[in-house]
Parts: structure tokens; C-alpha cells; sequence
């Protein structure tokens, strides 16, 4: 019966994530705002709440490897499954942004959760602190966003020409908020079914945190993602998975940390440091191009399964 809910998940899932991507797109073009910057923060923000909701629950009742394992293995997911997917179905285009602010920060508070965590801790003012960052880097896109609109009032978003803009704003709203419900009932469906059957085969909790649930909870990313770039909306394909990285670290550790300290010693210091390394790999390859093709797409995929064969057979 486990099966039949999963497929009934993705079933919501997709529905969910058509309405977000064009609730959002036409929003961006509604409002002369970059769809970048509407991946970053209201996509990105909105597809990271199932991490949110099972990583507080998880630090509740004291799961802590759970909660971690669920960060880290979504972030790892995020680059390595469903921006080398996002990324064969469209080679996405790399925006001067994403390249000179974004991904970079992206990668340092990777290392900064990386030093954080060497103790096997988070305290409550170390999540302080993830969480003073992360307002600290929304006041920034927001701040930066109102001046580019307020110098260029005429000109146009970049990639909005081809964009359908609804009606009325409701109606985006509407689209967006529809869209974000069904993709959190979604993945809480997948989730929940996909740890019944993970356990039945006798899976760690970190383990079952850092793929089945990492996996499940990234089902909204993942969906988005792949919806956008079918629809050939870069901006928010990669502002998705970029934004969504930097919340699931400086936003839900900082939530999650906040309401129960988290302690393990079954995350270690080497997952945290494959996260900083999928973070490099991606900003080097925005280096070499103006799009991530899709054989750098493949590898980002052949780079993430390779370090799971590698962690199973440990």
C-alpha cells in the first residue's frame, strides 16, 4: 500500500509544482522583479518548508541525526540530483548574480555550517546566528532588488517575454499559495511512507535522514525545478536550488537549533565537507560558461550516486 502513496504523491507533486513555477513567473513579470530573485526567495523559501517541518519535528523529540541528515542530504540532493536533471532537460543559463554573489555565499555558509558542526553541536547561539544570517541575506536581495527596479523602471526582466501573466495578482497568489500546499502535503505523503518502507529494511537514522527522507522532503525542489526548466524558466530552476540551500542551512538549523540544541556524532564532518564540494564544482562550472550544459548536469548526477555507492558500502 506504501507504493500506491508514493505514486499518489507525485502525482501532487507535479500539480503542485506547475502551479507554483507559473503563479511565480507571472508575479516576477507582474511586478518587474527578476525571476531570479523570486526563485530565491519566495520559491526557494516555500519548496524548503517539508525540511522545515521535518527537522523541527525531528529536533522536538530529540532525533538529531535525523534533522542534520536531513539538511545535508538535501542540499546534496538539490545539486546533485535536481540541478544535474533541471540541467539535461535544458542547459540553464548562468545569470553575473548567481555567479558573483549567490552561489559563492551558497558555498561559504556551507563551510561555515562545516566549522560549526565539527563538535558534533549546534547550539542555541550558533542557530542564532544562522538565523541572523539569513535575514541578514534576504534584507540584502530585497534591498538590492527595489534599487535595480527603482534605476531601470522601463526596463524589462530578463526571459519575461514569453511568460503568461494571469489576469489579476490574486490570481498568482492564489496559484503560488495552491501550489506550496500541495507540494508540503506532497512530500509529507512521500516521506512518511518512504521511511516505513526504509526501516522495514533496517536502515540507520542518519542514513534513512540523508537519502529516503532528504530525498523526500526535496520532492517540492525537485518538482520545480524540472517543471521550470521544462518550461525554460532557468532563473527560477537554479534560484530554487541555490536559495533552497541557503535556507535549509541558515534557516531551519537556525529554527531547529533554536528550539532544541542538536547534538549527534552519527553525521560526520565528511558528509558536511561533500556539500562544500558539490557547492565548488557547481561555481566552477558557472565559470567555464554562460549555461550549465548537460554533460555537467550528468555529472553532478554521476558525482552524487558515486558518493552514496561509496557511503553504503562503508
Amino acid at each position: 500500500m506504501e507504493i500506491v502513496w508514493l505514486l499518489v504523491s507525485l502525482v501532487i507533486l507535479y500539480f503542485g509544482a506547475e502551479g507554483l513555477v507559473s503563479g511565480a513567473s507571472s508575479l516576477a513579470k507582474r511586478m518587474g522583479i527578476s525571476p531570479l530573485i523570486i526563485g530565491l526567495t519566495i520559491v526557494s523559501i516555500g519548496t524548503s518548508m517539508p525540511e522545515l517541518v521535518v527537522s523541527v519535528k525531528a529536533a522536538l523529540v530529540g532525533q538529531s541525526a535525523l534533522s542534520i541528515g536531513n539538511v545535508l542530504g538535501s542540499n546534496m540532493f538539490n545539486i546533485g540530483i535536481i540541478l544535474g536533471l533541471s540541467a539535461i532537460i535544458y542547459p540553464l543559463s548562468v545569470k553575473r548574480q548567481l555567479l558573483k554573489l549567490d552561489v559563492p555565499f551558497m558555498v561559504l555558509v556551507s563551510v561555515f555550517f562545516l566549522l560549526l558542526f565539527l563538535d558534533s553541536k549546534i547550539s542555541r547561539v550558533e542557530a542564532g546566528l544562522l538565523i541572523l544570517l539569513f535575514i541578514s541575506y534576504i534584507s540584502y536581495l530585497i534591498i538590492t532588488s527595489t534599487k535595480d527596479r527603482k534605476n531601470q523602471p522601463d526596463k524589462k526582466s530578463q526571459n519575461t517575454d514569453e511568460i503568461k501573466m494571469s489576469k489579476h495578482w490574486s490570481i498568482d497568489l492564489i496559484f503560488i499559495v495552491v501550489g506550496l500546499l500541495a507540494l508540503v502535503y506532497g512530500s509529507d505523503l512521500l516521506v512518511v511512507n518512504s521511511i516505513i518502507i526504509a526501516e522495514r529494511l533496517g536502515m540507520s537514522e542518519a542514513m534513512i535522514g540523508l537519502t529516503i527522507v532528504a530525498a523526500g522532503t526535496s520532492m517540492p525542489e525537485l518538482a520545480t525545478s524540472v517543471v521550470a526548466a521544462i518550461k525554460k524558466r532557468s532563473d527560477i530552476a537554479i534560484g530554487n536550488v541555490v536559495g533552497s540551500n541557503i535556507f535549509n542551512i541558515l534557516l531551519i538549523l537556525g529554527v531547529a537549533g533554536l528550539i532544541h540544541p542538536i547534538s549527534t556524532p552519527e553525521i560526520n564532518y565528511m558528509d558536511s565537507l561533500f556539500v562544500v564540494a558539490l557547492g565548488l564544482v557547481l561555481w566552477l562550472f558557472m565559470k567555464l560558461g554562460t549555461r550549465i550544459r548537460r554533460w555537467q548536469g550528468t555529472t553532478f548526477i554521476f558525482i552524487y550516486v558515486l558518493y552514496f555507492i561509496i557511503k553504503l558500502s562503508i
